[in-house]
């Protein structure tokens, strides 16, 4: 069963400044924006903001995000250390992580294209803030993000994501919430407040006394009983902290201040049940995890065990609560290791069965697939041999994916796995109170074969049950199985009360006729038709048993492994073939069809006739074929006094072994001939199946480095279109100040050709906007002023403004003073011209001079 591992840090580290983790992508821009938006500038967190940036492209993000928040923007720098109330930037073209309170930049470990540094930084933040760890998914394409939140909801901490309606690309988002990755779900807005309320509900609450009051364990016992009757999974004998830690996180996530609050919520909303379920499910794995316990596995217990079994027999294993997988797959590697280096290594297998409760678990390990951190557990040589490079992580190899099968499993309500060599169960136990403790550790006993392996975990051991099993490597917790106890205990088998698995959506239901009080003519008819009538199957279409009459075990048995009711696996394996071919001749023709003179293997001297009919009435049955079997009793044949004379051979006999073999050469040479056939065929499409394969590959590749490229220049887009707006902004207040001003202003490039102008130049110059770009000769205007172009040349040329006083032809005196456009850069760039209207002192000093 999966279960949650302990917090990554010490306790003394809570005294660190906690932290957000905002992952965006493409579309992250406006997100990340409303996001801080809505933060308080004294919440007490510290932010890192990760976004998809153009490793070759200078970032702009820290100054666009400045203007969304009064919390103070940086760029993340090595080694800095993180203040609350800031808001850090990862730089482009680097992976950022967090350690002992500081940032760490490295160059990325991936190419460009299959990159995953929200990822990253969401891992370095669950490890080095265990249950205190914040993280946040928002607009992307792509699914990074959901691994880092999987790993920090495996720590106890907070997961978030943007509500995938909200988002420009929703891809990022509802890949976390899909993989159920995600604690809340809501707008960017909306996100800061539920943060707040979070860590506020959890600042204010105190660890709980050993003991709980009487309504909270009321409210406990009532909320197990609703995940009881929820998934049919009963985890009252999990310990009461374990799961007093996980409703109180649920509880934290609604802001619910107390048990019987959160126990009529759940009752309100029933996928909360879902979702607490599978709280208390999640757990973090890893390869090899404590390595010196697999090195102990790999040099001594394993080989230990092959020395003591026959060549070529197959070692069983059982790893209960597997996870997503790594702990199975890492015994398969160290058996293919240890197995490598014997003398004759194919004489060498094991099968490895995993369990977990948790079905999607399950699912993530049949798939194989594994994230490229796994990297970090396992030397490059194992890494190579083992796994296969696909898309952005790895896949397990075949051989070792082979080794391995996953199945759901209970250990304390379904049956065990039996007949081991190994079994597996480390850091399960410890979530069990004692009682449940000491019931499964005789069911391991029981489960082993004599001088089996238990492994434990690091802070488990036998306990009470130390006469069952004898220390092999006690720091590494490796146990042999006992068998000179005297006394192994009663062993308490798990039994299963739910529905019966068995149940098919093949069954057939027959509706029952109405019971009457019974009558001495029906019990009697029930007395023959139990001992007198002939054993019979009512099979389907398909083989399935819907109904069996009479004793059937002669010719029927239930096959070894998972119980399968088909009459093609149940028949004995001296009727099967002829049994077969009569059911599908049945269906085809719609005919009754009787076999006679099988016999059976087990009984030499008995006969068996078998009839096989298809039923059309009533109609309840239609389609459905009964099958009825004879027994026929054959005697002994009698010792002949006279012998046949050994020379005389049956002419019909003869004829009958001739044609028998005729048909068998006949039926050889087909055969031979549709192998050689189907063994071409299968070499052709093996090809192209590689030739496809290696296709998808490249076809693969190439989709992850365009959807790279194309995120990083959406990201790019979005910080050029906000410099746009601003640019835009700057031209509408410089339009708007050079309008106030009054102040008729031309702008002429360097061919003295209109380029821009001021909307009160239309009373001296006649300008329209169609105007841009004409020549400064050939304008129209009020000025007694011929040398304006040429004065306008001669400051282009020396650089040197010009100012003059200039009459118009309407009777106005302006000052045109003629400037040099300088650039931003130092550039000259054209001139400006600037008409001042002067006629007031003009006249003025016309009435200054009258006598």
């Amino acid at each position: 069963m999966n279960a949650p591992v302990p917090n990554a840090r010490n306790p003394s580290d809570t005294a660190r400044t906690q932290i957000v983790g905002l992952g965006a992508s493409a579309g992250g821009l406006e997100a990340l924006e409303k996001f801080l938006a809505n933060v308080p500038p004294t919440s007490g967190l510290a932010y890192i903001v990760v976004q998809h940036l153009d490793p070759t492209h200078k970032a702009m993000l820290t100054e666009l995000l400045q203007r969304a928040t009064a919390m103070r923007v940086r760029e993340a720098a090595e080694s800095m250390r993180v203040a609350p109330n800031v808001v850090y930037v990862i730089p482009p073209n680097t992976e950022l992580t967090v350690v002992e309170g500081r940032l760490h930049l490295a160059a990325p470990a991936q190419p460009r294209g299959m990159r995953l540094p929200i990822d990253v930084l969401f891992c370095s933040l669950a490890r080095e803030q265990g249950e205190r760890a914040i993280g946040v998914v928002l607009s992307g394409m792509g699914s990074d993000g959901t691994l880092g939140l999987q790993t920090i909801k495996g720590q106890s901490g907070l997961t978030l994501a943007q509500e995938p309606a909200s988002a420009q690309f929703d891809s990022m988002p509802q890949n976390a919430i899909s993989a159920g990755a995600c604690d809340i779900v809501a707008p960017a807005a909306e996100l800061p407040q539920r943060i707040l309320l979070v860590t506020a509900g959890r600042a204010k609450s105190t660890p709980s006394p050993s003991g709980i009051s009487e309504g909270s364990e009321q409210s406990l016992e009532a909320i197990l009983g609703m995940l009881r009757e929820h998934s049919k999974r009963d985890l009252t004998l999990y310990k009461t902290s374990t799961l007093r830690r996980r409703i109180d996180r649920r509880m934290d996530v609604h802001g619910i201040g107390n048990l019987s609050d959160y126990e009529r919520f759940a009752q309100e909303n029933p996928q909360e049940l879902d979702l607490l379920f599978k709280e208390l499910l999640i757990g973090v794995t890893s390869f090899f995890r404590d390595p010196a316990v697999w090195q102990e596995l790999k040099d001594q217990v394993l080989p230990g065990l092959l020395a003591g079994r026959a060549s070529g027999a197959r070692l069983r294993a059982w790893v209960v609560g597997c996870s997503t997988g790594e702990e199975a797959y890492s015994l398969a590697i160290a058996f293919r290791e240890m197995a490598a280096s014997q003398l004759a290594p194919e004489a060498s297998t094991m099968q490895i069965f995993a369990t977990d409760l948790s079905a999607d678990a399950i699912a993530i390990a049949r798939s194989g697939r594994f994230s490229s951190k796994i990297a970090d557990d396992m030397a490059p040589e194992r890494l190579n041999r083992f796994f296969r490079k696909e898309g952005g992580g790895y896949l397990i190899a075949k051989d070792i994916r082979d080794m391995v099968l996953f199945a759901p499993h209970d250990v304390i309500l379904d049956p065990p796995f039996t007949r081991l060599d190994i079994l597996s169960c480390r850091n399960l136990m410890i979530y069990f109170n004692a009682a449940l403790q000491q019931r499964l550790l005789p069911l391991f006993h029981y489960a082993l074969r004599p001088a089996g392996v238990l492994v434990l975990g690091g802070a488990e051991t036998v306990g009470q049950s130390s006469s069952l099993f004898v220390p092999l490597a006690f720091k590494s917790r490796i146990y042999r199985r006992s068998d000179s106890a005297a006394v192994t205990g009663y062993v308490n088998f798990p039994v299963n009360s739910g529905p019966s698995w068995r149940t098919t959506a093949q069954e057939l239901n027959v509706s029952h006729p109405p019971s009457h009080l019974p009558n001495l003519q029906s019990l009697a008819d029930k007395l023959l038709l139990q001992e007198f009538s002939p054993p019979a199957a009512l099979v389907n279409d398909k083989g399935d048993i819907l109904y069996i009459s009479g004793r059937t075990g002669k010719y029927l048995e239930p096959a070894a492994g998972k119980a399968n009711w088909n009459v093609h696996v149940m028949a004995r394996p001296g009727i099967r073939t002829q049994l077969a071919a009569a059911l599908r001749q049945v269906l085809l023709e719609k005919k009754t069809v009787e076999l006679h003179g099988l016999r059976l293997e087990e009984d030499a001297h008995s006969m068996l006739d078998v009839t096989v009919r298809i039923l059309n009435e009533p109609q309840a049955l239609q389609g459905t074929v009964i099958i009825v079997f004879h027994d026929v009793t054959v005697a002994p044949a009698a010792k002949t006094k006279r012998r046949r004379a050994t020379d005389v051979v049956d002419p019909a006999v003869n004829s009958e072994l001739a044609r028998s073999r005729e048909e068998i050469r006949s039926l050889h040479q087909e055969m031979r001939a549709s192998q050689e056939e189907l063994q071409s065929a299968n070499e052709e499409l093996q090809s192209i199946n590689e030739e496809l394969q290696s296709a998808n590959e490249e076809l693969t590749t190439s989709k992850e480095e365009s959807q790279s490229m194309n995120e990083e220049l959406q990201t790019v887009n979005a910080e050029l279109r906000s410099k746009l707006d601003d640019l835009a902004l700057a031209q509408s207040d410089m339009q708007n100040l050079l309008n106030s001003t009054e102040i008729a202003t031309l702008f002429l490039d360097n061919a003295l050709n209109v380029r821009r102008f001021t909307e009160h130049i239309s009373r001296i110059i006649h300008l329209r906007d169609g105007d841009i770009g004409r020549p400064l000769s050939e304008l129209a205007s009020t000025l007694v002023y011929p040398q304006l172009h040429t004065d306008a040349k001669e400051v282009l040329r020396t650089l040197a403004f010009s100012e003059k006083q200039i009459a118009t032809t309407d009777g106005h005196w302006l000052t045109v003073r003629i400037m040099p456009y300088r650039t931003a850069a130092n550039v000259i760039n054209g001139v400006v011209i600037t008409f001042v209207d002067i006629t007031a002192s003009k006249e003025l000093e016309a009435r200054l001079r009258k006598p």
